[in-house]
């Protein structure tokens, strides 16, 4: 069996599983809203764990984690973890426990309806959606883009790029309609722990080959085109650089909605607390050895062409072909495990922030049930259309989405720990410092760093500023329910 079967035969076979999993999940899923997108707020440690961790780490982490490491060296695994190891940790903890809290309590099942409900506004509800499908739609259609691309290039065109794009998106649908939260949590538990076991498989097969750790190091130290990656900084490995990158990304993650929702998911809270403690040990035992395979492969002198990824060269030249077609067609489907994810949030931003309060304040669960299934066919739709013509802006767009997200982020941790915060002032923060951040990607008037710093980093003291300012000379308005943040609401 040659590779490209080999392939797209672990392809078909991840799909089918995939489908087997999500016809279960629909027989135990509940005709409610609050069910098909939070699975009735019972996932475990295990599950809840492991499903963050793959739908926020997919094909990054198998394509362009490893190719930066390559091209630049190892540091880029300091500022994975810095960002996705240590601040979401840290965020995940200061921001989604109060939100899990806040869930049990009142039900919320968006980002948008719990701020909309504390500040008695759905001009506020709407907004915070608004500003979410805008980051997250293009950030569906790049990967609709990714596994169109891929697959267009693993059948060496036998797909093309259309049918390719138009077949992921058309499992994605019918697999999220079907499974919901539920189910694709379970297939996130799978496809993570799948991550995580053929990294390491990996990393110790060309290490083997090669001679071991002290060997490919010192591969990388006589290598003279490698021998500064020993030398931690320097380059574009700047401070101000890596800071810029490791918040924004950090923040940015906490605020991307299919991430921001699972806050609310967990069964209790014990599960959520051991999902935050142990998040950073599963972060570090993925990123040290897909990125450590990138550096080494530079001072192993692993030749790659312009475009290409480093992880399937290596994976080719040192493991066997069954192997490395196994790591790859899993990347694929990771990138596809991300997806689903985004998707079925982005159906709930919709249903729940835009069309109830602005269409119809009588909805019942099940029409909402109902109408969550058809927002998931539309947004998948519409990206899969959209990807077709490839707009270079929705690219750029979605390129900046993480610090796109990470503008709502200082304004809402106000709202959550700071009772001055007024409805005026959470508005202008938000408003701001996306304007400003917006310029900054399409407006060569507006620099988009300032002394090293990143615009996205300086929107974010933006949004503070502002927020704070605007709180301060203003008054709460009648409609706010501050109280239902603070009082008989406790937060470690």
């Amino acid at each position: 069996m040659n590779a490209v079967t080999l392939q797209l035969a672990i392809i078909v076979g991840y799909l089918l599983i995939a489908l087997a999993v999500g016809l279960v999940a629909y027989r135990l899923t509940e005709r409610t809203a609050e069910d098909f997108y939070l699975a009735s707020r019972t996932l475990g440690t295990v599950v809840l764990l492991f499903t963050t961790f793959a739908t926020l780490l997919s094909a990054f982490t198998f394509f362009a984690g490893p190719n930066i490491a390559y091209a630049n060296g190892p540091e880029w695994v300091l500022v994975m973890g810095l960002m996705d190891g240590i601040i979401f940790a840290v965020l995940w903890y200061v921001i989604g426990y109060k939100q899990w809290l806040l869930g049990q309590q009142y039900g919320y099942v968006t980002l948008g309806e719990m701020l909309g409900d504390r500040f008695g506004s759905r001009w506020l509800r709407g907004l915070v959606a608004g500003v979410s499908l805008l980051w997250l739609f293009p950030y569906v259609m790049l990967q609709q883009v990714g596994a169109g691309t891929a697959l267009e290039a693993l059948t060496e065109g036998t797909v093309s790029y259309a049918a390719g794009a138009g077949l992921i998106t058309a499992f994605m649908i019918l697999y999220v309609v079907a499974a919901g939260m539920r189910g694709i949590a379970w297939t996130d538990t799978i496809q993570g722990a799948f991550m995580l076991i053929t990294t390491w498989a990996a990393l110790l097969w060309v290490l083997a080959a090669v001679g071991g750790p002290g060997a490919a190091t010192e591969a990388l130290a006589s290598n003279p085109d490698t021998a500064g990656f020993l030398s931690l900084g320097g380059g574009v490995y700047s401070v101000p650089w890596i800071l810029s990158t490791a918040i924004t990304i950090g923040f940015g993650v906490a605020m991307f909605p299919q991430v921001n929702q699972r806050f609310f998911a967990a069964g209790s809270r014990r599960v959520l607390q051991r999902s935050f403690a142990l998040w950073p040990i599963l972060c570090v035992l993925l990123f040290v050895p897909s990125f450590m395979l990138g550096a080494w492969a530079a001072g192993l002198g692993v030749a790659v062409p312009d475009g290409a990824n480093v992880l399937p060269i290596v994976l080719a030249e040192y493991t066997p072909l069954w192997f490395a077609a196994l790591i790859i067609a899993g990347a694929m489907a990771a990138m596809m495990s991300s997806s689903d994810s985004m998707l079925l949030s982005g159906s709930s931003y919709f249903t729940r922030d835009l069309y109830r309060p602005f269409v119809d304040r009588t909805l019942s669960d099940r029409r909402e049930d109902l109408l969550a299934r058809g927002g998931v066919v539309i947004f998948a739709t519409a990206a899969f259309v959209a990807s077709l013509f490839q707009p270079a802006t929705l690219f750029e767009i979605g390129e900046a989405a993480f610090s796109g997200f990470a503008q709502l982020a200082l304004p809402v941790l106000l709202a959550l720990y700071w009772r001055r915060t007024t409805r005026a002032g959470i508005t202008a923060g938000i408003l701001s410092s996306q304007a400003f951040y917006m310029m900054s990607l399409f407006l060569a008037i507006v620099p988009g760093s300032y002394a090293g710093w990143s615009a996205g980093l300086v929107g974010m003291g933006l949004s503070l500023l502002v927020t704070a300012a605007v709180s301060l000379v203003t008054t709460p308005a009648a409609a706010e329910r501050r109280a239902i943040y603070f009082d008989k609401l406790g937060a470690d």
